[in-house]
């Protein structure tokens, strides 16, 4: 397998805070990887700055490489990071119900990244879209074709963002918490069929989440974020088998199991913190069972474990 996407040391700022740092990891060609964390870890701003995509005013990327394909993004001129994106790189919204232009048809907004990337002209377009929608498993593809997304209900514009983002054929797909919107069970079949169509397109996906079961569902390879920064990556399975780092453990944790109402859901104590109060040290160490002193002056090294690395003084002995 070859890497489609290597992120290495990311460092971003906006204006004079430093929200993102040391965010490292790669992806291989078919593979699906997460980020995940509770929301304020940095994954949404690590998705945009994958994309060229950061705060106009005071957003840029200060440190670190951003690789896809074997070329760094953070030298490339915005004209070619236009081509780029929605092109070789699409991207999944978080919510569908604000991602879509409500006075145009679906279809419409599907076939203009198809005219932008590919040079389709209007009637090859249309035809591409409705094949795409039945693709989706959208049932009569050529009558959605001419709804307004409110006409919709959101697991089906769900499927619309997922067709726009397909629409250039494209390489890696960056799906952005697509599941937040919708119920359980719309929530299911979406995650099922963004794993089908990476398996038989052959993508490579970076999957944004807070749900560690989603993850343990769809994903080759996972890292976690807390506060800003990776503080553990490895394959799922490793993951999922012996998390090395605290916060690892209680996000798995907090994993509904057995029949609803039957245990009382866990919880992990605290807040992530600002990031105009980020602490010293372990970044999660006020929020830790086990932090010891050390952990609130020095910022831990990541050790390496079986098929992945947890950056925490004591990963050689969490269990």
């Amino acid at each position: 397998m070859s890497t489609i996407l290597k992120v290495e040391a990311l460092r971003v700022a906006i204006g004079a805070l430093t929200p993102l740092s040391s965010v490292s990891f790669s992806l291989e060609k078919g593979e699906t990887l997460g980020l995940v964390g509770e929301s304020g870890s940095g994954k949404s701003l690590t998705a945009m700055a994958i994309m060229g995509l950061l705060p106009l005013i005071g957003g840029r990327i200060t440190g670190g490489s951003v690789v896809f394909d074997g070329s760094d993004l953070t030298a490339l001129p915005e004209p070619a990071y236009r081509k780029l994106r929605g092109g070789r790189i699409g991207l999944i919204t978080q919510n569908p119900m604000t991602s879509l232009d409500p006075l145009k048809k679906v279809g419409s907004q599907i076939d203009v990244v198809a005219r932008l990337h590919l040079g389709l002209d209007k009637s090859a377009a249309r035809n591409r879209t409705v094949e795409l929608l039945g693709e989706l498993r959208i049932p009569e593809p050529a009558s959605i074709y001419h709804l307004y997304p409110h006409q919709l209900s959101g697991g089906m514009k769900q499927r619309i963002v997922i067709a726009m983002a397909l629409a250039a054929d494209p390489d890696l797909l960056i799906a952005d918490e697509p599941t937040t919107a919708l119920d359980v069970t719309v929530q299911a079949q979406i995650i099922r069929l963004l794993s089908d169509l990476i398996r038989d397109r052959g993508l490579s996906m970076v999957l944004i989440t807070h749900d560690m079961s989603v993850v343990a569902q769809a994903c080759d390879k996972v890292v976690v974020m807390y506060a800003g920064t990776a503080v553990e990556y490895g394959t799922v399975a490793a993951i999922f088998d012996d998390p090395r780092h605290p916060y690892t453990k209680a996000l798995i944790g907090c994993i509904p199991r057995g029949l609803a109402g039957a245990q009382r859901l866990k919880g992990i104590e605290g807040t992530v913190p600002s990031v105009a109060h980020y602490p010293q040290g372990c970044r999660f160490h006020p929020r830790c069972p086990r932090a010891e002193a050390i952990c609130a002056a020095v910022s831990p090294p990541f050790i390496a474990s079986r098929d992945g690395a947890a950056a925490c003084h004591f990963a050689g002995a969490v269990g």
